[in-house]
């Protein structure tokens, strides 16, 4: 994160720069929406592929796909999944890219997954990282720590525009209480969302199979589920969130490649909140009633955010 990593764009050439100074470069030819880029030798890893990609990708959305051409195959790159055959030749898809979960999830390389292991046990520390191009600022989450976020997760609830939503307005002691229980709960956890190192939100993370929300739709096995707040005023707006929607999506979505599909239960007449998930690619399946709450059903496959997003 201390390294400065850019590509450098002429009409004929793009150079890898990191820390300004050039590690590769390639000849560039575009073709619409597609970029080709060659060179008469193969780099020595597959970081090239990735800076070149991140950078095409992040920087220019209307880039979607990159054709590489080399003497030889790419191989340390299609081993990590970053570049893939197709019709004789390797190709890197911008869909293809931001479902790979390295540099976004911290251990990502290491991490494992059991095909049995219906539900993966609860995440600690920092969750995801990554930034944002549009906004210029890094964004990232983290698991809470009550110690540490108790008074501010306080604060945020009894914001008359917060308590009017989630209705969750309370004491310290009512809210370690609240707090205690979700981290009791195997199905759900917390986290807080910062820009910077700022913290300006709080989110539940569940998964639908074992939650309230699961007998008014056919849920999925591995599908999760969405509780959102923003808690400092000065990071509200339409385009913080589409910054941190779009980020807790690609996060969810990356940290276990069976989910399939996220859920949201904003209540139904949280008008703004509903527009902004449709601008991130949620559908309004239908309204419901909960007990406490008439809620719209917000949903968004991984299909849908993959094929349709344009992270930065």
């Amino acid at each position: 994160h201390a390294q400065d990593l850019d590509v450098v764009a002429r009409p004929v050439r793009a150079a890898c720069e990191l820390d300004q100074q050039p590690f590769e470069r390639f000849a560039l030819t575009r073709e619409g929406e597609r970029a080709v880029l060659a060179s008469g030798r193969l780099p020595d890893s597959a970081f090239p592929f990735w800076a070149a990609s991140y950078c095409l990708f992040a920087r220019q959305p209307p880039c979607r796909e990159i054709v590489w051409s080399f003497p030889e195959a790419p191989k340390a790159a299609a081993a990590l999944g970053l570049v893939q055959t197709e019709a004789g030749s390797w190709r890197t898809t911008r869909e293809r890219f931001w479902q790979l979960p390295v540099p976004w999830l911290p251990g990502a390389d290491r991490r494992t997954r059991l095909d049995g292991d219906p539900q993966p046990p609860k995440p600690e520390g920092l969750l995801y990282r990554r930034f944002d191009n549009r906004l210029g600022e890094w964004i990232s989450f983290r698991t809470i720590d009550a110690a540490v976020d108790l008074e501010r997760f306080n604060d945020w609830q009894n914001n008359p525009r917060v308590r009017h939503f989630w209705q969750e307005g309370g004491t310290l002691a009512e809210h370690r209480d609240y707090l205690g229980r979700i981290a009791a709960d195997p199905h759900i956890f917390s986290v807080i969302g910062c820009f910077g190192d700022e913290p300006f939100g709080y989110f539940e993370v569940y998964w639908a199979k074992g939650d309230r929300i699961a007998p008014f739709y056919p849920v999925g096995e591995h599908d999760r589920g969405l509780h959102m707040l923003v808690g400092e005023e000065r990071h509200r707006g339409p385009h913080k969130v589409a910054s941190w929607l779009a980020a807790l999506a690609h996060y969810l979505f990356l940290d276990d490649p069976r989910t399939e599909t996220l859920v949201a239960e904003p209540r139904s007449d949280n008008e703004k909140m509903i527009e902004y998930m449709r601008l991130q690619g949620f559908h309004k399946e239908k309204e419901f009633d909960f007990p406490h709450k008439r809620a719209a059903l917000m949903m968004l496959s991984r299909g849908r955010f993959f094929s349709g997003s344009d992270l930065s």
